[in-house]
């Protein structure tokens, strides 16, 4: 089982975590230029990861099943996709940030750019 997150509501659901040995992790599934377009900025409650969605199953071994991870792309569907396999590979603490960057520019950072 995974979250479904709204960007606004994030910093609510990483707080749960708060006090855990490892920061939680958002993990940009969107392409590399997509990322270069437009990314979130890492912040204290959380480390950026971006590993796109398509290269996820052979770098598996990168993501700590012990870590929360929030996943992000553009509009939600590649990082629930993703979200959804991280739940059945074992990873407990999974969540999808719903409505991708594109939310995320409109409800968290609007410096974000829109693409």
């Amino acid at each position: 089982m995974f979250y479904q997150v709204r960007p606004a509501l994030l910093d609510a659901w990483l707080g749960q975590f708060n006090g855990d040995a490892a920061k939680p992790v958002v993990l940009d599934v969107r392409e590399k230029w997509e990322c270069q377009v437009a990314s979130v900025a890492p912040s204290d409650q959380f480390e950026l990861l971006c590993i796109p969605m398509g290269e996820i199953t052979s770098r598996l071994n990168e993501l700590d099943p012990d870590r929360p991870i929030a996943c992000l792309c553009h509009h939600g569907a590649r990082s629930m996709s993703v979200a959804a396999y991280l739940a059945r590979e074992g990873f407990e603490s999974v969540a999808n940030i719903t409505g991708g960057i594109a939310a995320w520019a409109v409800e968290r950072d609007p410096s974000v750019p829109q693409y």
